[in-house]
């Protein structure tokens, strides 16, 4: 799958998009999903933007409420970033059970699972930034509740690939499956592996029934752990040229939408922080992706620096990336701006959430 980084056809791709496919097939691998991940964890484009979109063809909840209850989870995650900032990279409700080793497989690295349908994927995730939402989870379940490892070196070696990685989707979704996100731990089986991939491999370690698999012991290949090597080269940028007297629009790459105060004269800078990138690097295939949607913002330069040293207040979009800067901070675009309080689950959220939208 190669993603387009031209807006116009980031457009097209959300006005062509088939709903009804959509909840009909998504859980297969080969399923209509939307492909829209990418640009949505940038904030190329915006929730409530794609839901217009949508509603500007006449698709309602009524006819999209399996894609929007999906783009709905990520609105919950990101609430719940906003209200728990730096311990959602924490067990964040219960502590993680059996955990009996960290790092990472070194059968997952090596792309030797035994599971040819995650090997495979295994194989190209490094090129291509993207996996399916159920390859993720069988992946993430298969290392925290299969092999017992924590589930957060995994997650951060996800994140670094992925094209679409989001911290509060990729961090809460992996607590999800390892249960401290939830109320149990999710286990996928071959049975239902085979059934949405079309693999028809048998007599694997997850060839039981589901009341079987945790009382199974690790197998030998996945026991050995290793840490992932997540090198992060900086961007090469130039030194800023700004105009004074007008004002200054600052971008992150969580905040990408070129609808952003458009055709408004002004400064625009792509902040993209070393401290931050510290604590969570990306692949260079995912900082170049950035780059190449960046460009889609008329006169934007690209800054590799710390915000508090530019030592000027900009103009920017409120994101849970963005908590500490100093300027004029903008609403976070959100499908239900005026919903208060923290969510013990999805499902409360979504209740409340669809009735607003109904």
């Amino acid at each position: 799958m190669k993603f387009s980084t031209k807006r116009e056809e980031v457009y097209a791709q959300i006005d062509r998009f088939d709903v009804e496919h959509y909840a009909r097939s998504r859980n297969f691998i080969t399923g209509g999903v939307s492909y829209l991940s990418p640009y949505l964890s940038r904030g190329f484009i915006t929730v409530p933007q794609v839901v217009k979109r949508l509603k500007d063809r006449g698709i309602g909840l009524a006819q999209g409420e399996k894609f929007i209850q999906e783009l709905a989870w990520r609105e919950f995650y990101t609430r719940t970033w906003f209200q728990k900032g730096d311990a959602i990279f924490e067990d964040i409700r219960h502590p993680q059970e059996g955990i009996e080793r960290f790092g990472i497989p070194r059968a997952v690295l090596e792309s030797t699972t035994g599971i040819q349908v995650l090997d495979g994927a295994l194989k190209n995730f490094p090129a291509t930034g993207y996996l399916h939402n159920h390859l993720r989870m069988y992946l993430a379940a298969t290392i925290c509740n299969v092999a017992k490892y924590h589930w957060l070196e995994p997650a951060q070696w996800m994140y670094y690939y992925l094209l679409d990685g989001d911290l509060a989707s990729n961090a809460l979704s992996w607590q999800w499956c390892a249960g401290t996100f939830s109320n149990k731990l999710y286990y996928a089986n071959q049975e239902n592996i085979n059934r949405f991939t079309g693999s028809q491999q048998r007599g694997t370690f997850l060839d039981f029934d589901y009341e079987d698999l945790p009382s199974k012991s690790v197998p030998d290949h996945l026991q050995r752990s290793v840490e992932a090597s997540l090198p992060f080269s900086p961007p090469t940028t130039k030194p800023l040229e700004l105009i004074d007297g007008i004002p200054t629009f600052i971008y992150t790459h969580y905040t990408l939408d070129p609808t952003f105060h458009e055709g408004e004269a002004g400064n625009r800078i792509l902040v993209l922080e070393p401290s931050h990138f510290t604590k969570h690097p990306m692949a260079p295939k995912t900082i170049e992706f950035i780059l190449s949607l960046a460009e889609n913002i008329p006169g934007i330069q690209v800054y590799y620096g710390e915000y508090a040293d530019l030592n000027l207040k900009g103009i920017f979009r409120d994101h849970p990336i963005n908590v500490h800067f100093q300027g004029v901070r903008e609403v976070h675009p959100s499908l239900a701006p005026g919903l208060q309080g923290e969510f013990n689950s999805f499902f409360s959220f979504w209740n409340k959430l669809s009735r607003q939208l109904s």
